[in-house]
């Protein structure tokens, strides 16, 4: 837990400052938006307290014109009898986007449109258009808006004369939830006005006031409040730890308070991160060389420095008639494989022959062969940004043969790890925050090349999982009995199985596996992915065969049993560093559908996205949400540590777990997130970084 600690006060003091959020989430004042945005690739965190509801936003800056925001909700707070159907005992998970129309001028505001509440029973609904306008100190912001933002009503809805649907405001959402809430859009009788107006005291103060044209009259029917003020007033406070409160008096029936903190996920890259160890030049760094090294030999003295710098060198071929190197390694530490070569680079042109011209490095991704770099070599040490890009070349995978020098391996060999884990369950309508603290010991026993037999337990510390809140699902428990399998096996075999990765071919790679695959599932499968070097799209396919394990985690099988399969196809957008999937095929449920995932991931290691999956499965079938979506998050480590790692935390957060649109964990579509950073985008975006100076 100290480690977590320490994790959490280095993110509080490193992480700068950023816009200040409302209570549902999005940038603006108390509860009305304004039509500013935060920097780009900023995730933000919030919470507010108030009578009416307690709130949890996550809000994130898609990109510099996109705002997105993820709400859970749990309305009337203070009510002992949460879940008497006679009192408002609502949770309620939302999802919000506001969209930047244009920037601000010198005369001309800037101006947005947003939508508060776009899937579901539609319970903070509402739409709207804004404009802000800053003044000195002053920030000024008037909007228009529909739905809850119209219950104060002011003029007759313009887009009336589109027809008749557009003047009475519809439900939408479906009776589970979870639909696209399209056709109550910008709809109902009248539109209302809000505004207000921010004043910066100093660099940590702020004053507000604004006016709410949500009346609160779905909560003043429930009786939380019996008035409602449109007027509400307050201050933030900006602290120099990442962490912003706000305290507010509102609609003129209650004293509310928020707080927010924001991780910035598109932080460039630290400098790259050499750390001091003893060269094989060095006398002193002998004292504890392994009787298989000879340092009278040039590789042997590479390997050594590679090793110590967290690379594997497996084989390197030296070409005397036309005066090159070839080097294949494997990148062990670093979050950027660009730094991983630019290591390799430095110590080869410290070790190899001075009559070495061409240096070409091939990366060994767990196996598999993915790219080949060529550097031509250079003592010029004064050459521009241009030509340090000219001197890489990005080229198909050169495999070597004959190889002057090969690094042997001791098999079998095993390496153990254990390592404090946790995992969670957000958002559940019965219980908001689920959690498993756990000792995570993991072995990887190496049986041949790149063949290993992969091991997890799972050591249970802390577990509040249960399983009170059954699914109201109409299919088969694939996925619903998780809690059972959490509470019956919270120590237990994660998963021990059989892997084998490699290539088949410079542009085709794969893995296949056998055994206990996770914690639900035991059985057999492989992935292949055809990704070729320049495109930015590539093709895969994922089968595998399973059944279902038993509840305490051993080696024990129930009965049920299926076959999924998918098609995968990608593409790596250039645009703010987005890729796009679509997944299409039988998940565990044997429902047939496609999921279609977006996630941003920047050279950093971290990864933001979002997933839902549509299959042939009625809403009634599928139950409360209708159909199956999230959110992901990848957090590395390399930002908190002090040396270079390759780790990272995993995050998934659905808004309810149902049975339809599941697949295996970690099993479709892995390879081609596993070999972002060897991706030739990523190589071509990051050559100059990768030639040594």
């Amino acid at each position: 837990m100290k480690f977590l600690k320490d994790i959490l006060f280095f993110y509080l003091i490193t992480i700068p400052l950023s816009g200040l959020s409302t209570d549902l989430g999005t940038i603006g004042l108390i509860d009305i938006p304004s039509a500013r945005m935060m920097d780009d690739g900023l995730l933000k965190g919030s919470f507010s307290s108030q009578k009416i509801a307690n709130i949890t936003n996550l809000t994130y800056q898609a990109s510099p014109w996109l705002e997105t925001t993820f709400r859970y909700t749990i309305f009337n707070p203070d009510n002992e009898d949460r879940y008497n159907p006679n009192i408002d005992g609502l949770n309620d998970r939302s999802y919000g986007i506001k969209v930047r129309l244009r920037e601000e001028g010198e005369l001309f505001p800037q101006i947005a449109f947003g939508m508060q509440d776009i899937l579901g029973t539609g319970a903070w609904s509402a739409e709207y258009f804004v404009a802000s306008k800053k003044i000195k100190s002053f920030d000024f912001s008037i909007g228009l808006g529909w739905g809850r933002l119209s219950e104060r009503q002011s003029f007759t809805n313009p887009f009336g004369v589109f027809g008749k649907n557009y003047k009475k405001r519809g439900a939408g959402g479906g009776e589970k939830g979870g639909k696209l809430r399209g056709s109550s859009f910008f709809t109902g009788e009248k539109v209302g006005v809000f505004g207000g107006v921010s004043y910066q005291y100093n660099d940590s103060f702020q004053l507000f006031i604004e006016y709410n044209s949500d009346s609160y009259a779905r909560e003043r029917k429930l009786f939380t409040i019996n008035e409602s003020s449109p007027v509400s007033y307050g201050m933030k406070w900006q602290t120099p730890y990442n962490l912003n409160f706000t305290l507010s008096h509102q609609q003129k029936n209650q004293t509310a308070f928020s707080l927010s903190s924001t991780l910035d996920t598109k932080k460039l890259l630290p400098k790259k991160r050499v750390l001091p160890f003893y060269s094989s030049l060095e006398n002193r760094g002998q004292v504890n060389l392994s009787q298989d090294l000879n340092f009278n030999i040039w590789y042997d003295r590479l390997f050594y420095d590679l090793d110590k710098s967290g690379i594997l060198l497996r084989k390197a071929k030296i070409y005397t008639e036309t005066s090159q190197a070839d080097l294949e390694i494997s990148n062990l530490s670093y979050e950027l494989t660009a730094d991983a070569v630019n290591r390799a680079l430095v110590l080869a042109q410290i070790h190899l022959p001075l009559s070495i011209k061409n240096i070409n490095v091939t990366i060994n991704e767990n196996g598999m062969r993915v790219k080949t770099l060529s550097y031509a070599r250079s003592n010029d040490s004064a050459f521009n940004s241009k030509t340090r890009n000219e001197m890489i070349s990005i080229l198909n995978p050169r495999k070597i043969d004959d190889p002057t020098y090969e690094t042997s391996f001791r098999v079998p060999h095993i390496h153990f790890n254990a390592d404090l884990s946790s995992r969670f369950q957000l958002f559940d309508p019965a219980r908001p925050a689920k959690h498993q603290v756990f000792l995570k010991v993991t072995s990887i026993l190496t049986l041949g090349d790149d063949l290993n037999l992969v091991g997890v337990y799972a050591l249970d510390l802390n577990n509040n999982f249960d399983v009170k809140n059954p699914s109201n699902s109409a299919l088969p428990s694939v996925r619903t009995d998780i809690n059972k399998y959490l509470s019956e096996g919270a120590s237990g075999i994660n998963s021990l199985m059989i892997e084998k990765k490699s290539s088949l071919s410079n542009n085709v790679h794969y893995r296949a596996y056998m055994g206990v695959l996770e914690e639900m599932y035991s059985g057999i499968g492989a992935e292949v992915l055809f990704m070729p070097l320049k495109t930015r799209w590539a093709v895969g396919a994922t089968i595998n065969t399973v059944r279902k394990r038993d509840f305490k985690k051993r080696f024990k099988l129930l009965d049920y049993r299926v076959t999924t399969g998918f098609v995968s196809l990608y593409y790596a957008s250039p645009y703010y560093n987005y890729d796009f999937a679509v997944h299409l095929g039988r998940y565990l449920a044997k429902d047939k559908g496609a999921t279609f995932e977006i996630r941003r991931t920047f050279d950093n290691g971290f990864s933001v996205g979002a997933f839902a999956s549509f299959t042939n499965v009625s809403s009634n079938d599928y139950g409360e949400g209708s159909f199956d979506k999230g959110l992901f998050f990848r957090i590395p480590f390399n930002s908190f540590s002090k040396n270079n790692t390759k780790s990272s935390t995993q995050i998934l957060m659905r808004s309810v777990q149902r049975d339809g649109g599941q697949k295996l964990d970690d099993y479709t579509g892995v390879l081609w997130h596993q070999l972002r950073s060897t991706r030739y985008d990523s190589f071509y975006n990051n050559r100059s970084r990768m030639v040594p100076r």
